[in-house]
């Protein structure tokens, strides 16, 4: 196993135990994000925050491996996230919605590039369609 294998291992143990501090030292203080639902992420404050407001909305959040995969300084995860909607969720809006107390689980995949040991580059991959259904909005924020 590689170090880019090794980190990304850490970060999801950390995301699915809730440990702040060993997920944050995962990245790089100049990484930046990629994501579907809040676009680019730069800073490793930015990118570790929005991680927090998954834990806030869902708090038994944890990711399920469907399969995992390494080539050189980049980790590939394959799974599903999977959690309960018990909180209330910030929308890319900046908008707090309740809970919706819905189950989820939804196909992610994520690509990260390691370098000296820490996560630059952080590619998030999720269907907002299929997490929006999940959660009982897709007919509420299109009936609009």
């Amino acid at each position: 196993m590689g170090q880019a294998r090794e980190i990304m291992d850490r970060l999801t143990t950390a995301m699915n135990e809730k440990d702040k501090e060993t997920l944050a030292r995962c990245y790089a203080a100049d990484a930046v994000a990629y994501t579907p639902d809040k676009g680019e992420l730069r800073g490793r404050d930015a990118i570790t925050s929005y991680l927090f407001d998954f834990w806030e909305s869902m708090p038994d959040v944890r990711y399920e491996y469907a399969a995992k995969h390494e080539a050189g300084s980049v980790a590939v995860d394959e799974g599903y996230v999977v959690g309960t909607n018990t909180g209330p969720m910030r929308m890319p809006s900046g908008d707090t919605m309740p809970a919706t107390g819905k189950h989820l689980r939804i196909r992610s995949c994520d690509i990260s590039t390691v370098e000296n040991g820490e996560i630059t580059s952080h590619h998030f991959y999720f269907d907002q369609v299929e997490f929006l259904s999940q959660l009982g909005l897709m007919r509420e924020l299109t009936s609009h």
